[in-house]
């Protein structure tokens, strides 16, 4: 497909993954002109996260999405609920023996309280307090969690359709040169002018590197491989998560579903962080003799394996985070600006995180109603959770490999994890139920995704802003927030709501909680207004875009 070099365009984003999709259609319902190029001819068949986190999960909600991605669940429960193992029956961290001991263990169905792992340790749900306060207060997508990145893509490719949105295919980024006004791009259709470019496109980021980004962080020491096959011999595996000292290895929880982890050091293809910008060749494809020669290792059997079902991946533990994320008009978000091992399927979830963060502001910069500087935030916000995420898999790897003191230091999670408290951490941790960013304001929602506010008429708060823009929840007896925020029509959507608390709270179009009170008196006002002005821009009396319905 042909690309226009004469065609204008506010913001190119580079690959069309969840990720650089999340983004194009927050840009494009914050009024921007977007396209989005990306390198491979189709959508890829790998198998990658197999669920969501909440705060993704929530993402989805904001913009109308939920029932499609409840769907999606439904029909996963269907495939993986005759065959998925109780593998928490256990206490956490014991796993099934290996190699010359029996397998064994029971099954059920599965969980919509769903936890997830630490390092292989299945976390019982029956551990968890759920009345912890912030896990009550994001039930309502429990029914969207078991969302797999594959059945993701293809709901945000209609989402993005629905937006108008061009997705060029079969198209690589070459060069690239920003001329402080814009960023003129070399692709292998041709060159391209555009605003703003936004780099989501892998770990191996092409934009990354011709923006001359440095990639710091730790070496990978592992091999891992994920695929969906067809055994002739499932009885020889393990239920669940099983140790060994060649490494680790999963079977399920749908049929078919291997995971292998082999402490041997990096596939070639995996062994230098940028091979790309190394002068490195394309990786090489994943062989049904390679994942069942990993499996038969680590599980100590001669299992045979015999068809790939879907295209297998192949992944390490190197962990990396972009020294900026951004550079003039260039900006990178997900696996562009952060790597690491895939367990929990963090990568997905923050990447999605970091788009919907960068997408209102990049759109609130092109439309003329924010200063540049607003972009700042997106990196002062997004990195120190990046940062979290990358020692959180870290930790992990630490805990799973087969020497005899990760094994020892695997025992004493284990018992941290066969406890109520230490469950619910890590459920917290996993789910994204606790993420919080910094920002001014001392009232305990500030900075924290918003929760489930139900309203007297049954809805919620959120089903007032699937268009996107902010939201401003006004439970006053007289209206006084939501005739401040008229100054900032077209930008601020305000719901009243009869008379509670807390009595107002004023959400960012990524679901950050931006400022909220208690109270009805002037320093509230006072607040709201400051809150406003912080993020809003300047006061206008008729709107500069009305959001998409």
């Amino acid at each position: 497909m042909t690309v226009n070099a004469k065609q204008d365009v506010d913001v190119t984003v580079v690959g069309a993954g969840p990720v650089g999709l999340v983004l194009a259609a927050e840009l494009a319902i914050s009024g921007a002109s977007v396209q989005v190029i990306e390198r491979l001819t189709e959508p890829a068949e790998a198998m990658k996260a197999g669920s969501i986190n909440v705060p993704t999960a929530e993402a989805l909600d904001r913009r109308g999405l939920l029932a499609a991605a409840e769907q999606v669940q439904r029909e996963v429960f269907e495939r993986v609920g005759p065959f998925a193992r109780k593998t928490d029956d256990q206490r956490p961290g014991v796993g099934q023996p290996t190699g010359d001991q029996r397998p064994g263990g029971s099954r059920r169905a599965p969980d919509s309280r769903f936890t997830g792992h630490f390092a292989g340790m299945v976390l019982d749900a029956d551990l968890v307090d759920w009345s912890d306060a912030d896990l009550a207060a994001h039930t309502a997508v429990a029914g969207a969690r078991m969302v797999p990145q594959r059945e993701l893509e293809e709901l945000l490719a209609g989402h993005v359709a629905r937006l108008g949105i061009p997705v060029l295919r079969g198209v690589e980024v070459t060069a690239l040169e920003d001329t402080g006004d814009g960023v003129l791009v070399g692709t292998t259709a041709g060159p391209v002018r555009t605003g703003w470019l936004v780099g989501c496109d892998g770990g191996r980021s092409t934009v990354r590197r011709l923006a001359g980004i440095d990639f710091p962080g730790t070496d990978p020491e592992l091999t891992g491989h994920l695929a969906l096959v067809d055994i002739a011999d499932p009885e020889k595996l393990a239920n669940g998560w099983a140790w060994s000292t060649r490494g680790a290895y999963r079977y399920g929880p749908q049929p078919g579903r291997v995971v292998t982890v082999e402490f041997d050091g990096a596939h070639a293809d995996l062994a230098h962080a940028r091979p790309r910008s190394r002068g490195g060749t394309p990786m090489t494809p994943v062989t049904l003799d390679e994942v069942q020669a990993s499996l038969r290792r680590v599980s100590g059997t001669d299992v045979t394996l015999t068809a790939l079902r879907a295209a297998a991946t192949r992944w390490t533990d190197n962990a990396r985070q972009a020294a900026a994320y951004r550079s003039g008009r260039v900006l990178l978000a997900g696996d562009a600006a952060h790597v690491h091992s895939p367990f929990g399927g963090q990568g997905l979830n923050l990447g999605v995180g970091d788009a919907m963060n960068l997408g209102w502001k990049l759109g609130a910069v092109v439309a003329g109603w924010a200063p540049e500087g607003l972009l700042g935030t997106y990196d002062a916000e997004r990195r120190p959770l990046g940062a979290w995420v990358l020692d959180w898999t870290r930790a992990q790897i630490g805990v799973m490999r087969g020497d005899a003191k990760s094994a020892a230091l695997r025992e004493v999670v284990a018992d941290l994890l066969s406890t109520r408290d230490g469950t619910t951490y890590a459920v917290k941790k996993i789910s994204g139920a606790d993420q919080r960013i910094d920002l001014p304001g001392d009232h305990p929602l500030v900075g924290r995704f918003v929760p489930d506010l139900w309203l007297a008429d049954g809805s919620r708060l959120v089903d007032h802003g699937h268009g996107g823009g902010f939201l401003l929840l006004d439970r006053t007896q007289d209206g006084t927030f939501a005739r401040l925020a008229q100054s900032w029509a077209g930008r601020v959507n305000s719901v009243t709501d009869g008379h509670a608390t807390p009595t107002g709270v004023l959400v960012r179009p990524d679901g950050v909680v931006a400022w909220a009170s208690d109270a009805t008196d002037i320093a509230a006002v006072t607040g709201l207004e400051s809150a406003l002005h912080r993020w809003t821009g300047t006061p206008s009396s008729a709107p500069d875009h009305m959001p998409v319905g």
